[in-house]
């Protein structure tokens, strides 16, 4: 099983380096992709992954996508509204075959999925988005790495033992500061560069800590629904990792977080 990880996640590395060291069309295309895969696996844990309600989530996720990259992102209210009333108009035509739990995932979908994840195509698109991109994963995959190497040696206590009993206060803080230590380390090589910083290394250190500390409610908030529905994997398409929600459940938190932290601190 380590093995199978392993070769997995080095996959999952090389295709993040083309992908998003390439950035435009190409990084766009896969983050759609990424988001409509993720969007069928949380469908698919209250099985409306193939109804009408989830046909309408991914024509919602498309036409979002579709705004993004004509720069028309102030239609994402009406998007919004009108998505809500699509599916209000279908939960009372066709009452009583949805419940209302399906309706509300399949809203919520659109935002929890697709909107959180298309901020590492806006990151990336940004001053200085070549550089600042990789924050992303820093603080993110970087966090859940310090946080399980300080859990292991020093945690005792636990953070959220019904949704995740490994996971420790310890850990938490370890991947917290590990994320801001990796932050400012990555902008003291390649801060000279970000011409859009003013104190690159300060700016990268708190952001990283900000979306280390998001990320800890991304990753149980993904678990809370999985234990919510009795399910272990959102899937099986990452062989040793499960499914796309579950390698990038804590990456949905981290992008806009980053966005956000980049855009406040400039």
């Amino acid at each position: 099983m380590f093995t199978i990880r392993l070769i997995s996640g080095i996959i999952l590395v090389l295709i993040a380096l083309l992908t998003v060291g390439s950035g435009g069309i190409l990084l766009f295309v896969t983050t759609v992709s990424i988001s409509l895969i993720g969007l069928f696996e949380l469908y698919r844990v209250i099985k409306i992954q193939r109804n009408l309600l989830g046909y309408m989530g991914y024509l919602a996720v498309i036409a979002y996508y579709g705004l993004l990259w004509f720069h028309m992102e102030d239609k994402m209210l009406l998007l919004s509204v009108g998505f809500l009333m699509i599916l209000m108009s279908i939960y009372v035509f066709a009452f009583p075959k949805f419940q209302l739990e399906e309706v509300s995932v399949a809203f919520l979908g659109l935002f929890y999925v697709a909107v959180m994840l298309s901020y590492l195509y806006q990151v990336r698109s940004m001053e200085d988005g070549k550089y600042l991109v990789w924050l992303v994963f820093l603080s993110s995959w970087g966090s859940d790495t310090c946080a399980y190497c300080v859990g292991s040696l020093i945690g005792k206590h636990r953070l959220a033992p019904v949704l995740s009993p490994h996971k420790s206060i310890e850990g938490a803080i370890g991947g917290v500061v590990g994320a801001a230590l990796l932050g400012s380390l990555y902008a003291g090589v390649f801060g000279e560069s970000m011409i859009g910083l003013s104190t690159p290394i300060f700016t990268c250190m708190l952001a990283c800590a900000v979306a280390a500390l998001i990320s800890q409610i991304g990753d149980l908030a993904a678990s809370a629904i999985k234990r919510n529905h009795q399910v272990k994997d959102y899937g099986k398409l990452i062989p040793g990792h499960g499914g796309i929600l579950d390698r990038f459940d804590s990456m949905l938190f981290t992008a806009p977080a980053i966005y956000l932290a980049i855009t406040f601190l400039r």
